[in-house]
């Protein structure tokens, strides 16, 4: 079976986009890219993320080729290719494609994610842009929401969902959970008439602060903390 731990991962972390809430029924959709094979991992095309076993996972090219998997790849496989193949030389190893409430309401009201909390520095930006509608697993549909991502680790797709890339599933999965709380906040903020959007350059700070948040590898291999 290729790219056997991708598959259970997928499998396990499409368990925890519904569990939390993040996509209901079958919607969204999970991958993982393995950059030397030039394969990515994908979920299967409307099967419940509770019943999907690491088999059912499929496994193609970027190019939309079935390598491995008796399952229809997601509708989105596009859209996942196209993040690996504009992206992948900065750090996305994965993509989560959510239908979370917060951050679709945002996206069906037009408005991007912005600086209401700081967290968003997560996504390397001061602002999640907001890509314009186009039919769900369409190449007119990828295109906008890579183009619309540059300068972002993450976008919203205009009435539709969001799209959170990172070096490795748990890093991606990660930023669509803290963006939903960030869209959480927002539209918080909406519903009292009153947001206080943090300016770029109080983000620019936040984002070199963050050079220097959290551990780093020691030379031994162990993880140190700043």
């Amino acid at each position: 079976m290729r790219m056997k731990e991708e598959r259970l991962l997928i499998a396990d972390y499409g368990r925890k986009m519904s569990a939390m809430g993040l996509s209901q029924g079958t919607a969204g959709n999970i991958s993982v890219y393995d950059a030397a094979a030039g394969l990515m991992a994908i979920t299967p095309s409307g099967v419940n993320y509770f019943d999907i076993q690491p088999e059912d996972i499929v496994i193609q090219d970027l190019d939309g080729n079935v390598v491995e998997g008796a399952r229809k790849p997601s509708s989105e496989a596009g859209l996942h290719a196209g993040f690996y193949k504009a992206y992948s030389g900065i750090g996305c190893g994965a993509v989560v494609h959510t239908h979370s409430n917060y951050a679709t309401t945002l996206a069906c009201m037009g408005e991007p994610i912005r600086a209401v909390h700081y967290s968003i520095s997560g996504a390397g930006t001061c602002e999640v842009p907001l890509c314009g509608y186009e039919t769900f697993g369409t190449p007119e549909l990828a295109e906008k929401a890579v183009a619309a991502c540059k300068g972002s680790r993450a976008v919203l797709l205009a009435n539709h969902g969001l799209v959170a890339f990172g070096v490795n599933l748990e890093k991606a999965f990660s930023l669509a959970v803290s963006l939903e709380n960030i869209a959480r906040i927002q539209w918080q903020c909406l519903c009292t008439g009153r947001m206080n959007v943090l300016t770029k350059e109080q983000m620019d700070k936040v984002l070199l602060r963050l050079q220097t948040y959290g551990q780093k590898p020691a030379a031994d291999g162990s993880q140190n903390a700043y």
